[in-house]
């Protein structure tokens, strides 16, 4: 069973709590004693070690001041900065549109050379076509209350798709079979996506398969997620963006995708899955 990407996030947050505990205990304080030499209410003390507040870098270099450890400062506000930054709020990512999102991923995408990519509800954005991007990005917008800079978004996201057709990256890219049937846009919108999806598949650096409603399930449907090489894994929740790097939960969603990549069909049966969808829209 794959873990929850956001309970990655909080053992890296615990471990840093650890690791203060520890500090104040070497230092023989109670965490009364360390709050009144940080100048701080005892109880803060104690949401920290339990992880029910999250120390700033000033209340780290208190800490380990107050406990004469004032040289393990910057290694515990790196692992903290760290921690912070594996689970992004869309809200925090996309309170300007969503244009410098969908740029600020370019460099990750050109410097990454083998992308395995599962989506379990819509088509991946390096697969849409502009007016599937269009329909999608406009009701995320919506839907977020954000400022709608949606036309430059989806020229934005078109750019980044380059590398699917340059360079030397390889794809490997599973879809449920409901992502085919889950209307973004209208028919013809969705037409346009699914007949793209038939060229796509053609294409040598790209490998796409689909995961019938009838496979026999010995991994079941989760939360879509991207391997960029085996440096990161990226895993989109309807709140978040969590970013993953620790070998351990990279090596989660490679065995993950492994197992789901056995439930998929390719090709010649993978074909008349999507010409299904496309009749089905009347």
């Amino acid at each position: 069973m794959t873990a929850s990407p956001s309970s990655s996030v909080q053992e890296a947050r615990k471990s840093i709590a650890e690791r203060l505990r520890e500090i104040r205990l070497d230092a023989g304080l109670t965490g009364r004693e360390l709050a009144f030499r940080c100048g701080w209410h005892p109880s803060k003390s104690s949401r920290i070690e339990n992880v029910k507040t999250l120390p700033s870098d000033a209340d780290l270099r208190a800490w380990c001041l107050a406990c004469g450890a004032e040289d393990q400062a910057t290694d515990l506000i790196a692992a903290s900065r760290t921690a912070s930054s594996m689970y992004m709020e869309w809200r925090r990512l996309q309170r300007t549109g969503l244009r410098r999102l969908q740029e600020s991923y370019v460099p990750l995408y050109e410097r990454t050379k083998l992308f395995r990519v599962y989506c379990s509800h819509v088509v991946p954005g390096l697969l849409q076509t502009p007016t599937y991007a269009t329909a999608l990005l406009s009701a995320i917008t919506d839907f977020r209350r954000i400022p709608n800079d949606v036309e430059d978004a989806v020229s934005a996201r078109m750019a980044r798709s380059h590398v699917i057709r340059e360079g030397d990256h390889r794809f490997a890219v599973l879809l449920e079979e409901g992502v085919l049937r889950h209307r973004i846009g209208d028919a013809e919108t969705m037409a346009g996506q699914l007949g793209h999806l038939l060229t796509v598949m053609s294409l040598p650096r790209v490998s796409l398969g689909i995961i019938p409603f009838t496979a026999e399930r010995r991994m079941w449907v989760i939360e879509p997620f991207t391997i960029f090489d085996d440096a990161q894994a990226g895993v989109e929740l309807l709140s978040a963006d969590v970013t993953l790097t620790a070998p351990n939960d990279t090596h989660l969603y490679t065995r993950a995708f492994s197992e789901l990549q056995r439930l998929a069909v390719y090709g010649a049966r993978a074909r008349p899955l999507i010409a299904a969808a496309i009749n089905a829209l009347g």
